[in-house]
């Protein structure tokens, strides 16, 4: 894995200089190690990776709540499958579908249908989980990408969206980490959380963010986070002491040895 850190706005003021993250596989590595280690994929080929704080469920550690239940029970008459790409037909009609749904959920010009064709056509879809009714119609698709038994990204869920009321979006998700918790999977990854919006991905037994350094299952550390971009920033978080005091002892080298990236550097 090689880190390259591309540079962004400074803030010269309060010697804040930052940089984003990227990391790129180098020959053997397989994207598993890349979600591990707090990365998502930045290109549909997974070619480069970016940093950012991350959701995943640690199946092994899930079961489900009555919350978790009370979704399930509320679409007994669907049905998820696992589908390879390769045996999924993408025809025009899912296009139209799917950018619609994009449109009406996450607004004009977020999913665009040639994004849409990209995804499709890259190493970052594997599978589909694909949803239908009792009667065979399809509802829901959710483009995943698998590499078990280590791992599976919950990338992009689309559905009919008269079932909007119905929470059909939470149905398959719920479904999703149900589903990979009982084949022995280890983790389930769900995309970033930068809103209190996504905390609705929270509501799994096992869930965990990263924080920068590593994993946490803290959710009080996750919405301190969400609160603090709601208001002025002039300083790093590391370098914050009510947050070093508040999640982590005030210990900068406890934050250090928790850390999971460790750099040998060689004289040039």
């Amino acid at each position: 894995m090689k880190l390259l850190f591309s540079e962004y706005k400074s803030d010269y003021t309060h010697y804040v200089y930052p940089y984003a993250i990227w990391a790129v596989p180098e020959p053997g590595e397989t994207p598993a190690r890349f979600f591990a280690r707090g990365f998502l994929p930045g290109t549909p080929n997974l070619e480069r990776f970016y940093l950012c704080r991350h959701l995943r469920v640690d199946l092994r550690r899930f079961q489900p709540s009555s919350e978790n239940r009370r979704i399930l029970r509320k679409g007994p008459a669907l049905t998820g499958h696992l589908v390879p790409r390769g045996e999924f037909d993408y025809t025009p009609a899912h296009r139209q579908r799917w950018c619609a749904y994009a449109e009406v959920r996450w607004g004009q010009g977020i999913m665009s249908a040639q994004r849409l064709d990209g995804l499709l056509a890259g190493k970052v879809v594997s599978h589909l989980l694909r949803f239908r009714d009792s009667n065979g119609a399809e509802v829901g698709d959710a483009l995943l990408y698998l590499e078990g038994p280590a791992m599976a990204f919950y990338y992009y869920a689309f559905y009919d969206l008269n079932w909007l009321s119905r929470s059909l979006g939470m149905f398959m998700m719920t479904w999703t980490v149900d589903h990979f918790a009982r084949t022995g999977l280890q983790h389930l990854y769900l995309g970033t959380c930068y809103s209190e919006r996504a905390l609705y991905k929270t509501q799994f037994e096992g869930i965990e963010f990263f924080n920068g350094f590593t994993w946490s299952s803290n959710l009080d550390e996750l919405k301190y986070l969400l609160r603090r971009e709601q208001r002025p920033i002039d300083n790093h978080l590391l370098a914050t002491p009510e947050y070093r005091d508040q999640f982590h002892r005030g210990n900068l080298g406890e934050i250090a040895a928790a850390s999971g990236f460790s750099l040998d550097l060689h004289p040039e």
